[in-house]
């Protein structure tokens, strides 16, 4: 299969997910400011037409958009690597967990808060509608390791967005030390750790190509 990816982005919530199950994937980076990608110098918009990452090709040369669908077709792709849920409760938490984050945390805070053209007053208002949603979550996880009681995609997804408050002076994860202490624990499982590692040195040659061609 094939993940399109950019650096960091919210994609790297399925390259963690596939680095859960061993699985074996092609990973095609694209360029964010001309959606090329960057292995063939191919137009992006030719798999995805709104250019949007993560987007992922099967097996089967079925295209998967949206973070979500991507994640939970992960999971049960590789139900041995134990990342989704049970029919039923479980598996309607798992959905509630990933709509959560998709919509309340990275759309509703963070997007606006790394958009470098929104206005101070629409990050403001960003912060100031959305903070409580980082109050839930860390009354959530106070005594809790994980978003359901093992580690799932949902987990995945959360320490991706969370690990953009590095680029987000004014969301202190100190405030909230639930959600500090569990961002913390888990960049140390493997999966996570060799992810973040590996988009880390991706994301500075993307910069050095920003610089370059200003």
């Amino acid at each position: 299969m094939d993940l399109y990816f950019s650096p960091l982005a919210c994609s790297m919530a399925t390259r963690v997910a596939l680095y859960e199950a061993g699985a074996e994937a092609n990973y095609l980076e694209v360029d964010p400011p001309t959606k090329k990608v960057l292995s063939d110098g191919s137009d992006f918009r030719t798999v995805n037409p709104i250019g949007l990452v993560p987007t992922l090709r099967t097996d089967d040369g079925m295209v998967l958009t949206e973070n979500a669908a991507i994640l939970q077709y992960v999971a049960d792709r590789f139900p041995q690597a134990g990342l989704g849920a049970s029919a039923g409760i479980e598996r309607t938490r798992l959905h509630q967990w990933l709509c959560f984050i998709g919509t309340e945390l990275h759309k509703g805070l963070f997007i606006p808060m790394l958009d470098r053209k929104a206005p101070q007053e629409v990050k403001a208002y960003a912060l100031e509608k959305n903070l409580s949603r980082l109050d839930y979550l860390d009354n959530y996880l106070k005594g809790r390791e994980f978003l359901l009681d093992h580690f799932s995609v949902a987990d995945a997804y959360l320490v991706t967005v969370i690990n953009w408050t590095m680029a987000t002076p004014p969301i202190e994860l100190a405030k909230w030390p639930n959600l500090k202490a569990y961002h913390e624990r888990l960049r140390q499982r493997p999966s996570i750790a060799k992810a973040i590692a590996e988009e880390f040195e991706l994301y500075k040659a993307e910069l050095a190509r920003k610089k370059a061609a200003a």
